[in-house]
């Protein structure tokens, strides 16, 4: 049980960072008034995780949604916090800072809530972990290859479509876009690479090409231009495609509104909800999950145990070594698609050593969200498995 001031800090204070580094907690004045006025309507309610069921349960209440959200967002921040400077400790190579990885995952806050099952999941912490660190990852992943890209290969591997959205996105008007579109479409077909160079490597086109691809461009605008020009619009796209297909993301750990601001409620949820805090009361007390999580290790043990060459040394590089799938098939001496298909594989194994033991021992009907979350759970485990094996 933690003591009324715990749970108040708990609910209501954000992670304040100078530059990559943590700074301080920040209160919100107005989510402190509210926990308080709740703690005296329930004073014998000290657990946290009785509160995070509480204000989940009042997340999906419309009246309540935004004072709830606000009060979880305060609460997940530890667990953001922790999972952000964990994962972004094993991509050494990325730029991205803490504090990005912060935001990043933080951002993830409407996806936990609106995946968390009280009656699956441990708790609100974990389950948001998992989200947090699979969002961070992913970035992460993605991110690294559009910054290795030379501004030139990355034009060729965008589609028309994800150019269109960027250029929009960048506040380009429709009477502008034609020009960027035509600039790019002219590009992709007449710079095509000599030599096997990937996207990372390519490099300015010569001027010859830069002739051919003008004399196209002034072949089909009503506006002709010359090779300076046209590379300054290329180079723009290039841009606003790396800004719109990773933003910075806004962070939540802002505080809304000012202290003179209307309360979001004056007659805030208490004890008057009885059936309401008696669901919490019986989902906080249910039976400890550790012997239910230490079976699932063993499953999933026994499961990586039984896959066929070379699929455990294909996770083993993934995930150990965090190789992407080019570099271990350089590694094992095969096709990049034979190691996407071997890794989908095994991934598909795991699950379903889960999925039949939850099935047989917690008699789970299994529906595609449930499978969902189980795989999200698998991927964590995965990176925690691996980490722990490598050290």
């Amino acid at each position: 049980m933690q003591s009324r001031q715990s749970i108040m800090e708990m609910f209501s204070t954000f992670v304040q960072f100078d530059a990559d580094r943590f700074s301080r907690w920040a209160t919100e004045s107005r989510l402190r008034r509210s926990i308080h006025s709740c703690l005296q309507q329930n004073p014998k309610e000290g657990s946290e995780y009785f509160w995070a069921l509480y204000w989940y349960k009042f997340w999906q209440v419309p009246e309540t949604q935004s004072l709830a959200k606000q009060h979880l967002s305060a609460y997940l921040q530890e667990p953001c916090y922790w999972t952000s400077q964990k994962t972004a400790a094993s991509f050494v190579s990325t730029q991205y800072k803490l504090s990005d990885c912060f935001q990043v995952a933080i951002a993830q806050i409407d996806r936990v809530l609106k995946g968390f099952n009280p009656s699956q999941t441990s708790s609100l912490k974990n389950y948001a972990g998992i989200i947090f660190g699979s969002a961070i990852r992913e970035t992460l992943r993605q991110r690294h290859e559009v910054d290795i890209c030379t501004d030139w290969g990355l034009l060729r591997k965008i589609s028309q479509k994800r150019l269109d959205e960027a250029l929009q996105n960048a506040g380009l008007s429709l009477a502008e876009i034609p020009a960027y579109i035509l600039a790019w479409s002219c590009f992709k077909t007449l710079y095509v690479p000599t030599k096997a160079a990937n996207s990372r490597q390519l490099s300015r086109p010569d001027e010859a090409t830069w002739e051919a691809i003008t004399k196209a461009y002034n072949a089909q605008s009503t506006q002709p231009t010359n090779p300076p020009t046209l590379e300054k619009l290329l180079l723009n796209a290039a841009k606003a495609t790396r800004k719109y297909l990773y933003p910075t993301p806004d962070s939540l750990n802002v505080a809304r509104g000012g202290d003179d601001s209307p309360e979001i409620l004056d007659n805030l949820p208490g004890t008057e909800q009885a059936s309401l805090i008696q669901e919490i009361v019986s989902q906080e007390e249910e039976a400890a999950r550790n012997s239910q999580q230490t079976e699932i290790n063993n499953v999933l043990v026994a499961a990586i145990a039984q896959l066929e060459s070379p699929m455990p040394e294909i996770l083993s590089l993934y995930y150990t070594q965090q190789l992407n799938q080019e570099a271990i098939a350089q590694q094992l001496d095969m096709k990049q698609y034979t190691v996407s298909r071997r890794l989908t594989k095994a991934k598909e194994m795991l699950l379903k050593s889960v999925a039949s033991w939850s099935q047989d021992k917690l008699h789970i009907s299994l529906t595609s969200d449930i499978l969902k979350g189980m795989s999200a759970l698998i991927e964590d485990w995965l990176q925690n498995y691996y980490s722990a094996s490598n050290t």
